[in-house]
């Protein structure tokens, strides 16, 4: 019963951060840069930063909030904000090299990873 009003905690957070992510992708922005898209990631990581932080300096808040504000909210808007909450709970618990190794795979695995749903894309949906 616990799993199941978690992940509708979860599924709710998702549906309003899903919407917010989307919204701001609406903004009319004419530049060759994602402005959009860091803009959602770094507010995303600003948002997850301060909902980790309250919920470390405040022991007794809702568990469910914070699952729902993390896991839903932030993680339906970005989860590059949890990418960035891992890297720095990496880095602030001393595993420095584990924190560089982290980042550096992230972004280039998932950069070869778009390029081979790319890749796999092409070859089952080739044009005839």
């Amino acid at each position: 019963m616990q799993l199941l009003k978690d992940c509708l905690f979860v599924g709710m957070g998702g549906f309003i951060g899903a919407i917010m992510r989307y919204l701001l992708t609406l903004v009319p922005v004419k530049l060759n840069f994602p402005l959009m898209t860091l803009i959602v990631n770094l507010s995303g990581a600003v948002l997850i930063g301060i909902i980790a932080g309250a919920a470390a300096n405040m022991p007794n808040i809702n568990a469910s909030l914070v699952m729902f504000l993390k896991t839903g909210v932030c993680g339906g808007y970005t989860t590059l904000s949890t990418m960035a909450l891992d890297t720095v709970n990496l880095f602030k618990s001393g595993h420095h090299l584990s924190c560089a190794v982290y980042v550096i795979l992230t972004v280039v695995l998932c950069v070869l990873g778009v390029l081979l749903g790319e890749f796999i894309a092409s070859v089952i949906f080739k044009k005839a």
